[in-house]
């Protein structure tokens, strides 16, 4: 099907468009809110196209994979909007298209799965995740650029390869001004403001200045601590809107927060985004460089339980924070493994069951799987059959043992499987962390067997 096709049977089996509160994209799915659910998660599973279904709270997520979940969800939203004639004229009380009591019960669903913890873990997302194709596009030319280097140590004397160079390296000269612009959208503050304290506190002439008998770093905290400065410039700003006449707002405002956040960033924000962001770094590298195959074992092991539980999003500012700190993260090696193993679960699933459209299934989802994109074989195959995702579990930590011990590092986020290989400081450990991965996924899903589905 066409994703238009696809969309108009989503919305045939998910509508009418007053019944659908929300819809929304991810990188790899369709995610919608709904006022009651008449219909299974089979009835969806069934369509061309669909790799699986997943129930998160009151969201209802569809796996339709990368690239393809916006294209259908745009898709979708024309259909809903097309619809807005049927309804009452827009009103406060509204959804964002325009149709049905929106407004109000996406709020009381939101509240009902409100939790402090989780959503401080989707604050942090919603920071990082847009930086993703920034990481990953520079981590890739920096990734081949290491390749090309050590087959040939002559091509750095080259203007096209030192250009390379400029542009594999150029997301972490602008990191600090893009974090805090995204979190002062995310904190509720001026984007320009939060952009403009990420530039503070990392000028270069911060070396020059010597306070309390001490050198200043530029940079110093990393993304932890632009993350600190700009919370604060942001709660501080809102107060200023209620406090500065509005005559005076316009001007005083914007001079107020900068001269107050930046002497408050530097005397005290800067400093603790600094201790943390040490932290970070000492209890990553001692864990695996201390804990070797063990701790390699254990991460890879409970990374696709975290998965499940939405608790990997809280992973990313962590390894943002490596990246820009020694220009490789550690950690995201090991995780990557949990992906593999799903590969090497449902390659024994797809040998030993007899039911054709799981075969089908696995067969669509394994190469995007082997790209690093898990979620249709997580949610089509492994997670539905149970003993599958515990053996893709034990791959993921067998590879994940495998990068610990010889603490291979990556330059790139958002992207696992095969192409993270490209970005790895030492390549044939990390392909043969991979193959362990595959390997012990697909041998243990082996023995431990599954339920197979009989045929509908």
């Amino acid at each position: 099907m066409t994703n238009k096709e696809l969309a108009l049977e989503i919305y045939k089996i998910i509508g009418p468009a007053d019944n659908v509160v929300h819809a929304e994209n991810c990188m790899t799915r369709l995610r919608v809110q709904l006022q009651k659910k008449n219909f299974t998660n089979e009835d969806l599973k069934n369509l061309v196209g669909v790799m699986g279904v997943n129930e998160e709270g009151p969201e209802l997520q569809i796996v339709l994979g990368p690239g393809k979940a916006a294209n259908v969800c745009n898709e979708f939203k024309v259909l809903l909007t097309g619809q807005e004639s049927a309804f009452p004229a827009p009103n406060e009380n509204l959804n964002e298209f325009g149709i049905g009591d929106g407004k109000a019960l996406h709020a009381e669903l939101k509240e009902k799965n409100k939790t402090p913890f989780k959503l401080f873990l989707k604050r942090m997302a919603n920071i990082f995740m847009p930086l993703i194709p920034a990481f990953i596009g520079c981590g890739l030319i920096t990734g081949l650029l290491n390749v090309a280097l050590k087959v040939d140590p002559s091509l750095a004397n080259i203007a096209f390869i030192k250009i390379l160079g400029i542009a594999g390296n150029s997301v972490f000269w602008g990191l600090n001004i893009f974090v805090g612009f995204n979190a002062a959208k995310e904190f509720g503050g001026s984007p320009v403001l939060g952009g403009i304290l990420g530039v503070v506190i990392s000028h270069p002439l911060l070396a020059s200045i010597t306070i309390f008998g001490e050198q200043l770093v530029p940079g110093r905290g990393g993304v932890i601590a632009v993350v600190l400065v700009v919370a604060f410039s942001s709660w501080l700003e809102k107060k200023l809107h209620k406090i500065v006449p509005e005559m005076l707002d316009l001007f005083l405002t914007p001079l107020l927060v900068v001269l107050i956040s930046s002497f408050s960033a530097i005397v005290i924000l800067q400093p603790l985004g600094g201790l943390l962001s040490e932290a970070i770094g000492v209890i990553a590298t001692t864990a695996i460089g201390q804990g070797g195959a063990v701790t390699g074992f254990i991460l890879g092991g409970i990374y696709l339980p975290m998965v499940i539980m939405g608790l990997h999003q809280g992973l990313t500012p962590i390894h943002a924070e490596l990246i820009s700190r020694t220009g490789v993260t550690i950690l995201l090696p090991i995780l990557a493994m949990a992906g593999a193993g799903q590969v090497g679960a449902a390659a024994a699933v797809y040998f030993k069951t007899k039911n054709v459209r799981l075969k089908k299934t696995i067969a669509a989802a394994l190469p995007v799987g082997i790209m690093g994109v898990g979620e249709p074989l997580i949610y089509g195959v492994t997670l539905p059959l149970g003993k599958p995702f515990v053996g893709a579990a034990i791959g993921g930590a067998c590879g994940g043992a495998v990068q610990a011990t010889y603490i291979v590092g990556v330059s790139a986020l958002g992207i696992s499987g095969l192409p993270l290989a490209a970005t790895a400081d030492n390549i044939p450990i990390y392909l043969l962390g991979l193959v362990t991965s595959y390997v012990s996924g697909f041998i243990a899903t082996w023995l431990i067997g599954f339920d197979d589905p009989k045929e509908e």
